[in-house]
């Protein structure tokens, strides 16, 4: 008879769709995040250098590089926030209106759809729907408009006198 396992071992760890698993992990290293990883380095290794050089020149009695010693590190900070804050939302993926996280593998549903024998306030986000199409009617040829026959005449008269001012215009 096998042992039973311990009640307090974490299964869920080891499928393939939880955040955190290796296959998880494996949609950070797409060449598009791996640009963005080494952007990150850069930004805050070149960030935190700036600082310190504000930090030796505020040292060499310049008072106003105290306030950029304390500037560049926070702009490392931020550029470190926000590159955590896209790791943790593509780990975790889309969230299904129930609460868990939707399956990547799985189609998500239309905006505004809503599934079958739901009732009608399930549908919590505005259904997107297709833009409005309008009928161009062209112009016919012997019903041009006044003013732009009149600025056709203006821009001929001022072709033909290529010398002349606009404010030479007889018209």
């Amino acid at each position: 008879m096998a042992p039973n396992p311990p009640t307090d071992y974490d299964t869920a760890s080891e499928t393939t769709t939880a955040p955190g698993t290796l296959d998880a992990m494996k949609r950070l290293w797409t060449p598009a995040w791996i640009v963005r990883h080494v952007a990150m380095v850069v930004l805050v290794s070149g960030f935190l250098g700036l600082g310190w050089w504000q930090v030796s020149r505020a040292a060499a009695g310049n008072t106003l590089s105290w306030g950029y010693a304390v500037e560049w590190p926070i702009f490392a900070g931020f550029v470190v926030f926000v590159w955590w804050r896209e790791v943790r939302h593509t780990l975790h993926g889309p969230t299904a209106p129930d609460g868990e996280p939707a399956r990547p593998d799985e189609p998500s549903p239309a905006v505004g759809t809503r599934p079958a024998g739901a009732p009608a306030a399930a549908a919590t986000r505005p259904a997107v729907r297709r833009p409005v199409r309008v009928a161009r009617v062209p112009v016919a040829a012997g019903g041009e408009d006044a003013d732009l026959a009149a600025y056709n005449r203006y821009l001929q008269w001022l072709n033909d006198n290529p010398g002349a001012r606009p404010g030479d215009y007889p018209g």
